[in-house]
């Protein structure tokens, strides 16, 4: 599941230059914050997600990243996203990290958002319009 085909949405994430290590690529731990970065940007853009004041959050429950290339600073980075599954209060989404063009990810992997009630941190259902949004990206993989 590492081809661009197997991705349903793609967004541009741009390296800074503080990703970049002593080695001169962006270090490990910053992949998940570009895939945070691609998966609340569709949820804001698409399903209406109120990051500020909504009365529904997402939270992460658990991530995981598998590395095959790196990049570096300046790069733009073609993040695909899709939904694996899609629960009554959990999403679990699987991301891949692209160079411009390459059709092969330099980076899996998967996130799991819980959607809670701001106020009391309880999984809620995930409201209408962003199962919607959800669903759009949804991908039936093989096992």
């Amino acid at each position: 599941m590492n081809a661009r085909s197997d991705f349903a949405q793609f967004r541009p994430v741009t390296t800074r230059w503080k990703d970049n290590d002593i080695y001169g690529h962006v270090n490990n731990v910053e992949y998940y914050s570009y895939f945070d970065t691609v998966i609340n940007s569709y949820l804001i853009a698409e399903g209406g997600l109120d990051i500020h004041a909504g009365d529904v959050i997402g939270v992460c429950a658990e991530s995981h990243c598998k590395y095959f290339g790196g990049f570096a600073f300046p790069e733009t980075i073609e993040a695909g996203l899709r939904v694996e599954h899609l629960g009554n209060s959990s999403v679990r989404y699987g991301i891949g990290l692209f160079r411009e063009g390459n059709d092969e990810a330099s980076a899996v992997g998967w996130f799991v958002h819980v959607f809670v009630d701001r106020q009391s941190r309880k999984a809620t259902p995930i409201p209408e319009r962003l199962r919607t949004a959800l669903g759009a990206v949804y991908r039936d993989l093989p096992a």
